[in-house]
């Protein structure tokens, strides 16, 4: 203790602490961790230093950080992010807030919440929406859970393999301690196959689909006759979406989904290395009951003023344990904020201009690659918009020679495909560059 004089605790206090508790020593509480996995001998921390040598020290580390252009979506993908948000999102009264209980005293961040909440049910043409989930695959899984507390004595949930590799993972994790057996549809012609769904369907066990609205290849999938034989079966349909291609393409309400999922990240909030980012769920009224987290109603106080309250909380925190639809305790309000700044700065117009720059540069991008003689297309004709896969013919890796010179593109699928994503961040010069560079091989 002498040697960490920043801790307020004297060895007095520790050692009445220990003979409280029963134990000798410090050692003595991580006795039961293999000795392997204990650390021996000194920290490696550096000596005292000044602020400026702390300031020197960390850019020093972050000049090490390689910056590269990037041409890669799977679920995450590099929007632009208006200036002004981070500047009002690092507001303390947003930065610092926390869960908003007591609505008399949380108007504000109620009222953002709703805001939010009435955009994502704008965009996916749904009724209610939630607020709000950790991420894109755990919006997934917990739509499968609910598609099970839907449809009650049915245990089986489909997932279409054109999901993210990264969304059936995490729904298969959720599904395994949740006793929710797993169905796969197979893919036809790179898309979600209607002939396999009725196959599976016919059994008359599924509770739920989910198929993706994009999907990983990047095309835009025609769900026509999906509703139609889901709901005949008294299953419930659940939409994968990017809410920023929502803009443009049909939305889960035209496709008569039940609920609609996905992560918010493509509205604005910066990649970051994988985080954090905001899932989203919404679902039509019949299904709102079953929603987890909570939602934000708008009401009116005695006097007739417009106000904002918590409604509809189905967290275990909240009620009893075995009726609560969710464990979830904690929502991404920060990124909620994030992304309802973004959709306000933006506008319908705004969002379909990304989409414009985004679905005009991806283009451009496949037909000059395609040119070059080194990729075969393996869904011709299919639409996409902003995503797309090729099949690369050259010799080594395309990945890590784009690397090399500063992108970061041609992610490798588990069929041995190449993946390329344009957004509107990339110029034509941009991409130009890129197809140089496969050239030079």
């Amino acid at each position: 203790m002498a040697s960490l004089p920043y801790l307020p605790q004297t060895q007095a206090d520790v050692q009445a602490m220990l003979d409280r508790i029963g134990v000798n020593k410090l050692e003595d509480l991580y006795s039961d961790v293999p000795a392997q996995f204990l650390h021996k001998g000194a920290y490696a921390l550096p000596d005292a230093l000044s602020e400026q040598e702390i300031r020197d020290y960390f850019a020093s580390l972050e000049a090490m950080n390689t910056r590269l252009k990037v041409f890669v979506g799977q679920g995450a993908y590099d929007h632009y992010t208006p200036s002004v948000i981070p500047y009002l999102c690092s507001r303390s009264e947003f930065l610092t807030a926390y869960t908003p209980y007591q609505c008399e005293i949380s108007q504000g961040t109620l009222r953002y919440i709703f805001e939010y909440q009435s955009m994502l049910c704008e965009l996916t043409g749904l009724d209610v929406c939630n607020a709000s989930m950790y991420d894109g695959p755990t919006a997934a899984a917990e739509a499968m859970k609910m598609a099970i507390a839907c449809t009650r004595k049915k245990t089986r949930v489909l997932l279409s393999a054109t999901l993210l590799p990264h969304v059936v993972e995490v729904v298969k994790t959720y599904a395994k301690f949740h006793g929710v057996e797993i169905g796969m549809l197979q893919a036809d012609g790179g898309q979600t196959s209607l002939s396999a769904l009725k196959a599976e369907l016919a059994k008359d066990d599924v509770a739920g689909v989910i198929v993706p609205s994009v999907n990983r290849f990047g095309i835009v999938e025609d769900h026509s006759g999906f509703a139609d034989a889901i709901h005949a079966q008294k299953a419930v349909l659940v939409e994968y979406c990017d809410p920023s291609a929502l803009a443009v393409v049909k939305t889960p309400a035209e496709w008569d989904a039940d609920i609609a999922v996905g992560d918010g990240q493509s509205l604005g909030l910066p990649l970051c290395y994988g985080g954090p980012y905001v899932g989203f769920m919404t679902v039509k009224k019949d299904h709102m009951r079953k929603m987890p987290g909570r939602i934000v109603g708008q009401t009116t106080d005695k006097e007739g003023r417009r106000v904002f309250v918590l409604t509809l909380q189905a967290r275990e925190q909240h009620i009893k344990r075995e009726k609560a639809t969710s464990n979830i305790c904690s929502n991404e309000s920060l990124m909620a904020l994030w992304v309802t700044i973004y959709l306000s700065l933006m506008g319908p117009q705004g969002l379909k201009e990304v989409n414009k720059l985004s679905s005009d540069g991806a283009h451009y991008l496949k037909a000059e690659l395609l040119k070059t003689g080194q990729f075969e297309d393996v869904f011709p004709g299919q639409p996409f918009l902003k995503e797309f896969v090729l099949k690369y013919k050259g010799a080594g890796s395309l990945q890590e020679k784009l690397e090399k010179a500063g992108y970061f593109a041609a992610y490798p699928t588990e069929e041995g495909y190449v993946s390329f994503c344009v957004t509107e961040k990339r110029s034509k010069e941009d991409v130009d560059r890129l197809v140089s560079i496969v050239k030079e091989g």
